[in-house]
């Protein structure tokens, strides 16, 4: 039987985030996603998509000549011809990155994939769905993202900073939440808890230096040279 998966889209950029930010790559954007975070930016990925043959995802990537390829969501584990998908294009020659929400077991990810891994802060609403096992699976390669929206949401990543040793096993990634347009505020996203407080850019960043954090941070660079709703950029 031909192994499928089904593609939100498909397209070469830079990539916007991450220790490879401002490198050509070539994103392999699958639908679907078991979480709704409150900031979430691609929630046109949730559904719809084209059912397209393994062999047509690796075919369609060569075409753009590019060694750099993300595999994005959505969330890309929840359908698992991703794992074949991810050892085929490591299979010819692509570096390969997964971006994963960290809710899904990461362990049965090709061993060449670096695994960017997102711990889903407090403001998200889904950071009771951080699956914790994931931690011990990480290695030098991989990274380890936080989204950080609000004062807590830093007080809290930093309390996982330091419990889980992050720094000492990967690189560790702060990123402030950029604020949703409107036709991306999806009805379905999750509210963030009450009582919260948010914190802007500049604050974020102050905030990172001044406790000397081990961690370096991020702006979406996509974000900042095209429109921030526009896709396929």
């Amino acid at each position: 039987m031909t192994q499928t998966l089904v593609v939100n889209e498909i397209y070469k950029s830079i990539q916007g985030e991450g220790t490879r930010a401002g490198l050509p790559c070539v994103l392999v954007r699958l639908a679907g996603c078991n979480l709704r975070c409150s900031w979430c930016d691609t929630a046109y990925a949730f559904a719809g998509g084209a059912r397209i043959s393994l062999d047509e995802i690796v075919e369609r990537v060569a075409k753009f000549d590019c060694r750099l390829v993300e595999i994005t969501g959505g969330e890309p584990l929840l359908q698992a011809e991703a794992m074949p998908l991810m050892t085929r294009l490591a299979d010819a020659g692509h570096t390969v990155l997964l971006e994963t929400s960290g809710a899904l077991d990461i362990g049965p990810v090709d061993p060449r994939v670096v695994r960017i891994m997102d711990l889903k802060c407090p403001a998200s609403g889904e950071c009771d769905r951080n699956r914790w096992e994931n931690i011990p699976l990480l290695r030098a390669t991989d990274e380890v993202k936080f989204v950080i929206a609000t004062r807590e949401d830093y007080a809290w990543a930093k309390q996982q900073l330091e419990k889980w040793r992050l720094a000492s096993i990967c690189a560790v990634l702060f990123s402030w939440a950029h604020p949703l347009a409107a036709q991306q505020r999806d009805p379905s996203l999750k509210t963030a808890p009450p009582g919260l407080h948010p914190i802007s850019l500049r604050e974020l960043v102050e905030q990172m230096l001044a406790d000397k954090l081990p961690v370096r941070f991020q702006l979406p660079l996509h974000k900042y040279i095209w429109e921030p709703a526009s896709r396929g950029v």
